[in-house]
């Protein structure tokens, strides 16, 4: 370096995150059942910002491959997934449902879920959904989820989400806005139906202890789907059903 002098505010060097962003997606095909999907993705993470949307994480298949199972719960249904990174279980849902909304809180991975739904949508019109689309949400946002349910006033029949809590892994704060969320969404459905499946990959023993606990926390009831137990990514992984605790009663 030039100027080795004593040092000062001169010398500090800030980043902002475009120095970390890794945008060198690669087109990678998906199998899923019968299901052939192809999209942008990278293969390895980025640095340390937060943008670990940019990845298909474990959680991903897990869900995928639950879903290509049991089509049948996704036929004209409407679907909001929640931290939908690349869009890879949305397109899947695309090929069964009525209508999916996509959402991610990062603006630079709402880039490549945008370009994948544009991928998709003119390559495979004849598979597509009447309505796919990304939105931004951030888990706790009032604003952005009011916009959410005022965009879409009947709410939904599912929500999905897959491996979401990865990027904020040990941080409490986050579970419970990630479950303050999710009961809003379930409670804008007017009939009652809605339920949340979430794919669960354990990394901790907290976070496997937290996710249930909070769920109850905020009066829902969390349960096991039966057989989903299996090996993913060499960790552990299930597929849980979350439903308001009102609806067992």
């Amino acid at each position: 370096m030039e100027g080795g002098g004593g040092g000062g505010e001169d010398d500090i060097v800030c980043l902002d995150e475009s120095f970390f962003i890794d945008d060198n997606y690669q087109l990678t095909t998906f199998i899923f059942g019968s299901q052939v999907i192809e999209l942008l993705c990278l293969h390895s993470a980025s640095t340390d910002f937060d943008l670990t949307g940019q990845l298909v994480w474990p959680g991903a298949m897990l869900l995928n491959d639950y879903l290509s199972n049991n089509a049948v719960l996704l036929q004209g249904c409407t679907v909001l997934e929640l931290g939908s990174g690349v869009g890879i279980t949305g397109i899947l849902c695309s090929r069964f449902c009525s209508k999916v909304v996509l959402t991610d809180h990062n603006d630079e991975v709402l880039k490549i879920v945008k370009k994948n739904i544009d991928l998709h949508a003119s390559s495979e019109k004849s598979n597509f959904c009447s309505e796919l689309v990304a939105e931004k949400l951030e888990w706790g946002n009032s604003d952005q989820i009011c916009h959410i349910l005022q965009t879409y006033t009947n709410g939904f029949d599912l929500i999905l989400g897959a491996d979401i809590y990865i990027h904020n892994c040990f941080q409490q704060s986050s579970i419970c806005l990630l479950f303050n969320t999710v009961e809003k969404l379930l409670q804008a459905r007017r009939n009652g139906q809605c339920k949340f499946i979430l794919a669960y990959v354990s990394r901790t023993k907290t976070m496997d202890s937290l996710v249930i606990s909070e769920a109850a926390r905020c009066g829902m009831q969390i349960n096991e789907v039966v057989g989903t137990r299996s090996v993913v990514g060499n960790l552990e992984g299930v597929i849980f059903e979350v439903t308001l605790k009102k609806q067992h009663e």
